[in-house]
């Protein structure tokens, strides 16, 4: 029973909770039982909280008996990023500066979540302060891809993607500043989706770049991800970039029939770089969407190129600012070699930070330094300005737009571990959808001759993600990607 449990949408482990043949208990012990297995090769977790949520699946399932269910995530399992609140547990950022710091308050997301009755199972890894696209530079450790346990998971989100495509977790939350849930999602073989910046509260999220951080679901389905953000998605006053929208039921949209839809499909991200087993695998895709009837519409993004360079003047510039916190004073680390507060601090944040955060926040200071801000912050602000209107001028075309994910499937541990340039263009596809502030979605379609996933992205008009749920919906139905999974 367990067995079949695991590998089951979180909407069909609904069904069975409201049919009363699972219990939320029965849940939650098969999924923590499956980690138990499994995270020896894996390494998704950097806690699993055990008692915690086989307490809250015994108060689920007391709500049910008394006829109180508070929706269909009611008794499911979610697991988190250790990079979002949770109320007096843990909250490393997979950082030594974090280690010893516990969150004294809920994020916005996580109160979302526990109102909705989800069992809140564990906290996963991650790079450290999410600053990564492999999942190796955890300060505990890196995570590993269940599909081939010598690759990664890609990242930053690399434990929330390896967790639910390892059947460790029904559904997992990720942030993505410049690719980090979608990139994960691929390499991992799930969907995984970015929404619109300012649809989901910050509000307890560790920051990194605070004009890029978006928290949003990776799950089994599309299905999954849009009951997912429906829980988490809407207004908060306690962050001041959130967006006073209403939020659809993006759910019910996926019951429509399909559209001819205009999609857009851009010269640039289809030339040097792109591997050609991923190539040959989206451009299948966009094939079966024209044999739909939608019109398939070549358009051009003529920025796009600039999107990496303008990424590592900006994201690094707020990390700067960001991680200025991490003093060893107030929380976190605090060295005890240090002999004075000024040595205080330098030692601290040496031994608290690893190597690419400390590369990351020189870089920021330096965009940042009197001389250079102009040069530098100033002249991205610009292009990133670009790049967003290549966007809103293509939209003017098309419903959508569809791409490849990343360049390339999975690549092995430490193969570019001490090459970052060729690390950060891992997220060439991905990171201007974050510049732009649009929602995208990563979703499988299609292996590698070494059964490596593929993902096609799909990237949608601002505050349109029931749009962009339903054109990749409507693939997802018509192809049987999801149902197949890694053997560990």
């Amino acid at each position: 029973m367990a067995t079949d449990l695991i590998w089951q949408s979180a909407t069909a482990l609904s069904a069975l909770l409201e049919k009363g043949e699972v219990t939320s208990r029965d849940l939650t012990e098969a999924f923590i039982a499956r980690a138990q297995a499994v995270e020896p090769s894996v390494h998704a977790y950097l806690d699993l909280h055990t008692d915690y949520a086989l307490e809250q699946a015994d108060q689920a399932d007391q709500r049910r008996q008394l006829g109180q269910v508070r929706g269909p995530l009611d008794g499911i399992p979610v697991s988190l990023k250790n990079v979002i609140s949770i109320k007096d547990l843990p909250l490393t950022a997979a950082s030594k500066m974090l280690e010893p710091f516990v969150s004294p308050y809920d994020a916005t997301t996580t109160l979302k979540l526990k109102n909705a009755g989800a069992v809140l199972l564990g906290r996963l890894n991650m790079d450290e302060f999410a600053m990564g696209s492999s999942c190796e530079n955890s300060a505990f450790g890196p995570t590993f891809n269940p599909w081939d346990t010598e690759r990664i998971p890609g990242g930053s989100s690399g434990g929330s993607a390896a967790c639910v495509a390892a059947g460790e977790t029904p559904l997992s939350l990720g942030s993505d500043t410049g690719g980090s849930i979608r990139q994960p999602a691929s390499l991992c073989g799930i969907v995984g989706m970015k929404p619109t910046y300012g649809l989901v509260s910050r509000y307890g999220l560790a920051a990194f770049a605070s004009s890029l951080d978006q928290i949003g679901p990776m799950a089994h389905t599309v299905e999954d991800a849009a009951l997912l953000l429906q829980t988490i998605a809407g207004y908060d006053p306690l962050d001041s970039t959130s967006f006073n929208t209403s939020i659809p039921d993006y759910r019910a949209a996926l019951q429509e029939a399909p559209k001819k839809w205009r999609l857009g499909v851009p010269t640039e991200f289809f030339g040097e770089g792109l591997d050609p087993e991923v190539k040959e695998a989206v451009q299948r895709a966009i094939q079966w969407y024209e044999a739909q009837g939608c019109e398939i519409v070549e358009i051009s993004l003529p920025h796009n190129e600039l999107s990496v360079p303008v990424y590592y003047v900006l994201a690094p510039a707020e990390a700067s600012s960001n991680l200025a916190r991490y003093d060893g004073v107030r929380y976190g680390h605090r060295s005890s070699e240090a002999k004075d507060a000024i040595d205080l601090y330098f030692k601290s944040r040496g031994e608290g930070f690893g190597p690419e955060v400390k590369r990351r926040i020189l870089l920021g200071t330096y965009v940042l330094s009197s001389g250079y801000y102009d040069a530098y912050y100033l002249r991205a602000q610009k292009v990133r300005t670009l790049i967003r209107n290549d966007y809103l001028k293509a939209f003017e075309q098309v419903d959508a737009i569809l791409t490849p994910t990343s360049p390339t499937a999975a690549f092995k541990l430490g193969e570019k571990k001490d090459d970052p340039l060729s690390m950060y263009l891992a997220d060439i596809y991905t990171i201007s959808v974050n510049l732009a502030g649009l929602p995208g979605l990563s979703m499988p379609c299609g292996f590698t001759q070494d059964k490596l996933p593929i993902g096609l992205q799909v990237i949608g008009q601002p505050f349109k993600e029931s749009e962009l749920f339903q054109i990749a919906h409507a693939y997802e139905q018509a192809h049987d990607w999801k149902t197949t999974h890694p053997n560990l």
